[in-house]
């Protein structure tokens, strides 16, 4: 994916995580919400149904962030929930 020089990196970041916050929150009761964006990590906070879900590591680890790294494979080397 080429980045959109009209938004800065984190304005993307953002906007993705908006439309996996909208999957999620519509199929599974729960959310995500992005945190912060430093030194190729991306920092995102679940809620809802996340929270106590025993499958959260592999939310964040297998699906949001190879989704990340998909769309940001330069930017993003990990996604960590806070």
């Amino acid at each position: 994916m080429t980045t959109n020089t009209e938004f800065t990196i984190e304005e993307q970041m953002r906007g993705l995580i908006e439309q996996l916050d909208a999957y999620i929150e519509t199929y599974h009761g729960g959310s995500v919400e992005f945190v912060s964006y430093q030194d190729q990590q991306v920092k995102i906070r679940l809620g809802k149904a996340c929270t106590d879900c025993p499958l959260k590591t592999s939310t964040v680890k297998g699906w949001i962030e190879g989704t990340f790294k998909q769309f940001f494979p330069d930017e993003v080397k990990s996604v960590v929930a806070v």
